[in-house]
Order: structure tokens, then sequence, then C-alpha cells
């Protein structure tokens, strides 16, 4: 059978790219890369991303309240960006653009909105149109249906950031070091910015990375802002003080 020379060659670029990765399982090649949900234009027989349908506050749901696991599209008109998807976590608060937590689960889309549109006008903008709409109802009756959202997957950061703590990752984006130390508020005063440690849970044990995010972050070097996976647990040391 002949194959054409136009597709042998991204075959063979493929394979090699793929042995290069299995190199170092830890990291890059955790898993593979996810398409990002909100970047798919939605159409009037799309449910998914139903926030792209709606364009004033007023055709928000104000009936039915979000609950633990729901997904939801989001976006803000004036932005004129198409909608991300944000799901409701554990904690029953939603990741807000601008805004950080937000609490989502017993209030309506329209409620979350309303708050979220008080937060961003109180800083970021003179008027925001906020959209928030349902777009998957989360299996709370463990039935475990085709469609149903997979278990929520965090990240930890410790130390000289300004809000320590665990982190939802995205269902439709993946985050790197320096978008995670963003998400926890950035640094704190008096952090090592030189040498933060990444630790991952191999099967052959903890690995740690350390890394220099001020090369990543002030220079641009972004060959080393390494993606974080399930289970990280980022450690920034605060700077020892020479006198």
């Amino acid at each position: 059978m002949k194959v054409h020379k136009a597709l042998a060659f991204p075959c063979i670029v493929a394979a090699l790219w793929g042995q290069a990765l299995a190199q170092d399982p830890g990291f890059q090649a955790a898993k593979p890369q996810r398409q990002p949900v909100a970047q798919v234009t939605p159409s009037a027989s799309d449910e998914a991303r139903s926030a792209g349908l709606i364009n004033t506050m007023d055709q928000l749901d104000n009936s039915r309240a979000l609950g633990y696991g729901d997904l939801v599209s989001f976006r803000i008109v004036e932005d004129r960006t198409p909608p991300i998807v944000l799901r409701v976590q554990d904690s029953g608060e939603l990741q807000a653009p601008h805004v950080g937590l937000v609490k989502a689960a017993g209030r309506t889309c329209r409620d979350v909105a309303l708050a979220i549109k008080h937060d961003l006008e109180k800083s970021y903008y003179k008027v925001a149109t906020v959209i928030i709409a349902l777009d998957r109802a989360a299996d709370r009756h463990g039935g475990g249906a085709a469609g149903t959202p997979n278990a929520p997957e965090f990240f930890t950061i410790f130390g000289q950031v300004q809000r320590q703590g665990k982190y939802e990752l995205p269902v439709d984006e993946d985050v790197s070091i320096s978008q995670a130390i963003l998400r926890a508020g950035g640094f704190a005063q008096f952090a090592n910015t030189k040498k933060v440690r990444l630790v991952r849970r191999t099967p052959g044990g903890n690995k740690t990375v350390e890394v220099n995010m001020e090369d990543i972050m002030s220079r641009g070097n972004l060959d080393h802002d390494i993606y974080v996976r399930n289970n990280d647990v980022i450690i920034v040391k605060e700077k020892i003080a020479q006198f």
C-alpha cells in the first residue's frame, strides 16, 4: 500500500515526539493536552456553552439553583470573547475571572451573575454584563451516566503566595506553574522566586523539580514553565535575608 509523502512525514514527526516525551513521564507527558471546550462556537441547537446564546442579564435563569459539580458557561459581554466553561467546585464556589471564588451552589445563574457583576464594577469595569448559563447538571445520584463530568482534579500551593490553599484544575485548559501562582494571588513580598519547588507523586516515589520563576515570569523563558497536574504541590519558600 502506498503512503503519500505528505501524510508520512507528520506521522514520523509525531512518533519521534512521542518517544521524546516518554523519557520524562513525570512532567510534560503526564496527560494529553486538553482541548479548550469553551472555544467551540455555540449554535442554536447546541445546549453546551449556552452563555453564547444570551446577550442580556434579563434572560438569565432565576428559577433553578446550581449544585455541586454543575458545569456552566460564563462570559462578559463587554469582552467580546467566547464563553468559557466553569465548574461548581466541591466547596460550592465558582472560580470567576478577575474576581476569584464566588458562592454558586444554592444560587441561581442570575444571582451568581449579579454578584460577579457587582464585584467587577468595583475595580475592573464601568459596566459589566455578566452571562452565566447552565450547560450540564452533574449526576448527583451516582449513576455514572455518559457525559457525567470526571472527578475534579486539584493542586495545592504553600508558602510565600498571597492565598495558600487547594485549587481546582479547570476542565478546559492546562495550567502552568506560573499560572498556578497567579491564581494564588501572586508572590508574597518575601518569596524566593528563584527556587520554587514542584512536588509530584509518581509510581517511583515523589519527584521534586526546582523552578526559577524569575527566569520565566520576568525574562519570558517559557520552556521551563511546567504544567501542573492532579495532586501536585507547589512550595514557595521565603527569601533568606542578607545583611
